[in-house]
């Protein structure tokens, strides 16, 4: 698949953009929450699912006048962020831990008397199979929280108020609201809001948003959410390299994109999107990005390929959108070595490959090749008769 910038007209090279902090206001003072219990309640229940983000705030009173603390969280993940007298003292996501578990411990400071904690719980996406799947738990549920000093205190058992969600949401943010700030934006600011402005690509063609250059959180396209985003998760740098799926299977197989994002472009639906007039895009940036170096695109159908052993047929298409086979990039019938994007000739191949394919495929939509000594001819080689003969082609769609 090839990407096309945004050719709409008059659709300036960079986006521009306005900006504001998430509030955390009511919920760094403990209020705001509309349940109190005296214990840790498991996330998805309590938020019946209406957001990824629930709130744990509490009290503490500091009767022993102790300044330098530890707050040690037990969750079931997946994301946490702790705040203490409304400052953030750290964030943390579970590991590759199956279960999504881990243990968030951070310095924190006290101050005299009453102490406010603020735990921001997050959700990147729930369960969906195995073995009851729907009980599967996160946030963080029944702890412990305790604080380590010269003395520990359990705070699992004190009074829990909780919220769901995040103040933007509720003020409408993700489609339009007063007091968006212009100007210099902040990057690498957790917890802020990000719009701008665009114009609807031209075309039919599939339309994605790159997002390289953001963090963590969510986009908004007119109102409409396209899903989370996480690009600054990066995959592991090892693992890729031959492919071979025989014998058991592993995850650990015919890995590809190694030291890459997770996902880097994100799919908006036509059907969102307005012609003739602006359209929106919002962003929640939960753990700091830069919003620069978003875009918006066109994908296309760019190189086609195809690899089909003697008596099967090979299909090639673009896809449809007018676009036609242009170029074959690669063409051979034998034993032909490599993959999509970088086939090699081997020992043995007809010498009739290339210009049969481009007779029968140049300038249409899509072409079938069956792959037979009929069509392309005998093989010439060293080789023998007793290997197993295969078609391989490379092509390129006009347009790109």
């Amino acid at each position: 698949m090839a990407k096309k910038r945004n050719q709409a007209e008059d659709q300036p090279a960079k986006l521009k953009w306005s900006w504001q902090s998430e509030s955390f206001e009511e919920s760094l003072k403990a209020l705001g929450g509309k349940q109190t219990e005296k214990r840790l309640l498991e996330q998805i229940r309590t938020s019946l699912d209406a957001s990824d983000y629930l709130w744990y705030m509490t009290t503490f009173d500091n009767c022993e006048n102790q300044t330098k603390v530890m707050l040690r969280v037990n969750t079931t993940g997946h994301v946490l962020h702790a705040f203490v007298n409304g400052k953030l003292i750290g964030s943390q996501y579970s590991s590759a831990d199956p279960n999504f578990s881990f243990v968030f411990e951070r310095p924190a400071e006290l101050q005299g008397g009453r102490n406010l904690i603020s735990l921001l719980s997050a959700t990147v996406g729930l369960t969906n199979y195995g073995y009851q799947y729907e009980l599967a738990p996160a946030g963080i549920v029944d702890g412990p929280v305790t604080l380590i000093g010269t003395k520990t205190y359990d705070l699992t058992k004190m009074p829990w108020s909780y919220k769901v969600g995040l103040d933007g949401l509720d003020k409408g943010l993700v489609l339009h609201s007063e007091n968006w700030k212009s100007g210099k934006i902040p990057t690498k600011k957790p917890f802020t809001w990000y719009q701008t402005n665009f114009k609807a690509p031209l075309g039919s063609e599939p339309v994605v948003v790159d997002m390289l250059g953001m963090g963590k959180g969510e986009a908004f396209v007119n109102g409409r959410s396209i899903g989370r985003y996480w690009p600054s998760f990066i995959a592991r740098k090892d693992g890729c390299g031959e492919c071979d799926y025989r014998g058991h299977f592993s995850n650990g197989k015919c890995l590809t994109g190694c030291g890459e994002p997770s996902q880097r472009w994100y799919h908006v639906p036509r059907s969102f999107l307005t012609s003739g007039k602006p359209n929106v895009l919002t962003l929640f940036e939960e753990a700091g990005g830069d919003p620069s170096q978003v875009n918006f695109q066109t994908v296309v159908v760019g190189k086609i390929c195809g690899n089909v052993p003697q008596g099967k047929t090979l299909t090639l298409s673009c896809q449809g959108y007018g676009r036609t086979i242009a170029a074959i990039d690669f063409a051979s019938f034998g034993d032909p070595q490599g993959s999509c994007g970088s086939f090699e000739k081997g020992k043995c191949e007809s010498k009739g490959a290339v210009s049969a394919v481009e007779k029968e495929c140049l300038g249409k939509e899509s072409c079938s090749l069956e792959a037979g000594d009929e069509f392309f001819g005998v093989v010439d080689s060293d080789c023998g008769s007793d290997f197993s003969k295969r078609l391989a082609v490379q092509a390129t769609c006009s347009g790109v």
